[in-house]
């Protein structure tokens, strides 16, 4: 019998949570990662406006009673008032991943100068490894495509599920003898 995995999606955004336009986003989240990972799994989603306290109930809601292994937001990372995705990833982690950030915007900076702009990180819930993204949809795929490489072995040392990647879209960085 396979581990059950659960990934959280969360697309942070006060017009996509009104209806106000479609959650692309969320999408593209999710659409990424049924191209990397040749494991099933299930997707625990959801679209919530740009505050605080719900980001943080979320946040833990799906760390803690869904168990997903792995949470990715989009959204709520830049410089603006009502960004606030990385204090509220911060207030629920125990351990910050701040290369996860960092090689982010620096794969942004290739394309957009402003993505020193962007305040991306990532952290660690328990078993559960937060991923904060931007919002756009060419740059999630760009984000994901540079840090997904670690996350696997990340989860494993988060003693998470073994997560199986498709290797003509995405490499996954094992130590040899993990």
């Amino acid at each position: 019998m396979s581990e059950e995995i659960n990934i959280g999606i969360i697309n942070i955004s006060d017009r996509a949570s009104r209806g106000e336009y479609e959650d692309i986003p969320g999408k593209a989240i999710k659409s990424t990662l049924e191209e990397y990972l040749t494991n099933d799994f299930a997707t625990v989603y959801r679209v919530i406006p740009d505050e605080q306290p719900q980001i943080e109930e979320t946040l833990i809601e799906m760390a803690d009673r869904h168990k997903c292994c792995l949470i990715i937001t989009s959204g709520g990372t830049g410089p603006s008032i009502r960004d606030v995705t990385p204090e509220a990833t911060s207030a629920v982690c125990e351990k910050m991943m701040p290369g996860f950030g960092e090689l982010m915007r620096s794969v942004s900076l290739q394309y957009v100068p402003t993505a020193i702009l962007s305040r991306q990180t990532a952290g660690i819930r328990g078993q559960s490894l937060i991923i904060n993204l931007p919002g756009k949809p060419k740059a999630i795929r760009e984000c994901l495509d540079a840090v997904f490489p670690a996350v696997p072995y990340c989860i494993d040392l988060l003693e998470g599920p073994y997560l199986n990647v498709n290797p003509s879209v995405i490499s996954a960085f094992r130590p040899k003898g993990s």
